[in-house]
């Protein structure tokens, strides 16, 4: 009963240890990422301020300050919507391509937002980029999946008309119809003059393009009553045109007045691609001098604003480029700075560290002098003390060296260059690969009914994108029947057999074969990798770990190996 106390009480003081640590990690995340939060929530005030004064440069480069410190997990909603506001800055600048690849780095973390709205915001400008670049399908997709979020009635009637747009363009006016006529009697859609007087024009045009003429004008007529009164330059230019449009083929000089006023009203607010569009149909309508003029400015206003978008792109790529390199250097000072805090940080740790291992040490002292006589006890403690020796020989030999080095050249080299940035990740890569290994090795292992399944995920679990393993009859085998020791000291063998092939043999193509006589199980195990002289060899380390499980379960053990010419193993043991 005393020693039960003792180790009862043992491992409350363990698990107390734990849990302090772990609090204080989750506390220290916690502040963390509050101050990481209120930073871009700060930045994000400064970026509004500069966007609502028409200052869209600065506007720009304080959002992507914002994205570089959020959390796109911990802080999704303001990560997405920051990206959105820069993906309108450049959608609304030309730069449609810039635009796509920001709002996309977006779309992973949609998955950690609750609010919706910030999702819908994401689809719509997607599909605004989509628009802008002819890509009709992709518009549609995404207007669809925004009409499937849980949001406001007026978002998804905004979605309903943005397809329908979609669907104009792809000169599918009847599909456009079906989705339009719907809308007309919705009151979100009523009430809001430009919006009402939008879709109606978009129906009439639809009408008028079906051959239904006297109901498409009517529709066109009556959005331009409204657009009148509401003195808007944008919808009148829209109307205008579709309207000349409408007459190009009924009443010229009517069509060409109508195209002159779209032309004029597109010009006030400085709309360019409106522009151009009335400029293309004035041209087509103009003959002599007037064609040459016409044709003139469409030339200077089409070279212009090509200047202007390219311009406005480099602008937007430079202030990435420049927040990033920014980010860098401000990183390299910081760990000059962070090295000595780091320093006291670990003596610290090597003191709380010490003071554990002291009350561990007395407990285990304790436990040990007055309880632990028996020799299967003994036997135990020896056989735990082996299997850490061995883990730590693993962990010294195969990932120490290997971490110290990895250390060192992140430290020395430059890893903005990609092939120190691909260096680097091999070697982390290599790290992991052993480091799994070593925890296969102590894993426990499922020597019931699931036996087969275990054993085929062990050996799945080594193929990789340059090793393929190739199994055949493990289904076979009666494995029911077999010993549970036959059983764990096989999985073993043929675990060591992969780390060994791994480690050393330069292998693309395993093969191991079950099959089950009378008397024994028989695997046979090949790869064609570079093999080893059978002569020099010399068993040690994990063949010698081999040879000695299967001779323990009274087996036999066979090794055909030549230089270049790939690695066999015949193991053969009775039921």
């Amino acid at each position: 009963m005393k020693r039960q106390r003792l180790q009862f009480y043992l491992y409350i003081a363990v698990a107390l240890i734990i849990i302090i640590f772990s609090c204080q990690k989750k506390n220290n995340d916690t502040i963390k990422a509050q101050s990481t939060k209120e930073k871009v929530e700060k930045l994000i005030v400064i970026a509004d301020r500069f966007y609502d004064n028409k200052k869209i440069d600065s506007a720009f480069y304080y959002y992507n300050e914002a994205t570089f410190i959020c959390s796109p997990v911990n802080d999704a909603e303001n990560y997405i919507s920051t990206l959105n506001r820069m993906a309108i800055i450049q959608q609304s600048h030309g730069d449609y391509s810039g635009s796509e690849a920001t709002i996309k780095k977006a779309l992973p973390y949609a998955k950690y937002v609750k609010n919706q709205l910030h999702i819908w915001n994401l689809y719509v400008t997607l599909s605004v980029n989509y628009l802008d670049t002819y890509d009709y399908k992709n518009a549609i997709l995404y207007n669809e999946k925004a009409l499937h979020l849980e949001t406001k009635s007026w978002k998804k009637l905004a979605a309903k008309n943005n397809i329908g747009v979609a669907l104009i363009q792809e000169k599918k006016y009847t599909e456009a119809l079906h989705i339009f006529l719907p809308l007309e009697t919705k009151n979100d859609i009523i009430k809001d003059n430009d919006v009402y007087a939008s879709l109606l024009d978009n129906i009439g045009f639809c009408y008028f393009k079906v051959d239904a003429s006297e109901k498409g004008l009517n529709y066109m007529n009556r959005a331009l009553e409204i657009r009148q009164k509401e003195k808007s330059a944008f919808g009148l230019g829209k109307s205008y045109m579709h309207l000349a449009e409408f007459y190009q083929k009924r009443d010229f000089s009517l069509s060409k007045k109508y195209i002159l006023l779209s032309y004029k009203e597109y010009s006030k607010i400085n709309y360019i691609d409106g522009r151009l569009s009335a400029l293309k149909i004035i041209i087509n309508n103009s003959s002599n001098k007037e064609l040459k003029d016409y044709s003139n400015i469409y030339i200077a206003l089409s070279d212009s604003i090509d200047e202007v978008r390219q311009k406005a792109k480099n602008q937007f790529a430079k202030i990435k480029y420049d927040s990033k390199h920014e980010k860098e250097e401000n990183l390299k000072l910081k760990a000059y700075k962070a090295e000595n805090e780091l320093n006291l940080e670990r003596q610290k740790n090597r003191n709380i560290v010490s003071y554990i291992i002291i009350v561990l040490s007395l407990c285990l002292i304790l436990i040990l002098y007055y309880y632990l006589t028996s020799k299967a006890n003994r036997e135990k403690i020896e056989a735990a003390y082996n299997s850490e020796t061995r883990i730590s020989k693993k962990l010294h030999d195969e990932l120490a060296n290997d971490i110290y080095h990895t250390m060192a050249f992140a430290e020395n080299r430059n890893l903005s260059l990609l092939e120190n940035k691909e260096q680097l990740l091999n070697n982390l890569d290599t790290i992991y690969s052993r480091t799994r290994d070593i925890a296969r090795e102590n894993c426990t292992i499922n020597t019931d009914e699931n036996y087969a399944l275990s054993i085929r995920e062990m050996i799945s679990g080594f193929n990789t994108p340059n090793i393929n393993l190739l199994i055949n009859g493990l289904d076979t085998i009666s494995w029911h029947e077999i010993d549970k020791t036959k059983k764990t000291a096989l999985y073993r063998a043929i675990q060591e057999l992969l780390v060994n092939m791994k480690k050393h043999s330069e292998a693309s193509l395993v093969a191991i074969i079950f099959k089950e006589t009378n008397k024994d199980i028989l695997i046979n195990y090949s790869d064609n990798g570079k093999g080893i002289d059978v002569s020099k060899m010399v068993l040690k380390n994990g063949l010698h770990n081999i040879e000695n499980r299967i001779l323990a379960i009274k087996g036999k053990i066979n090794i055909e190996s030549d230089l270049g010419k790939g690695f066999k193993v015949f193991i053969k043991f009775p039921l």
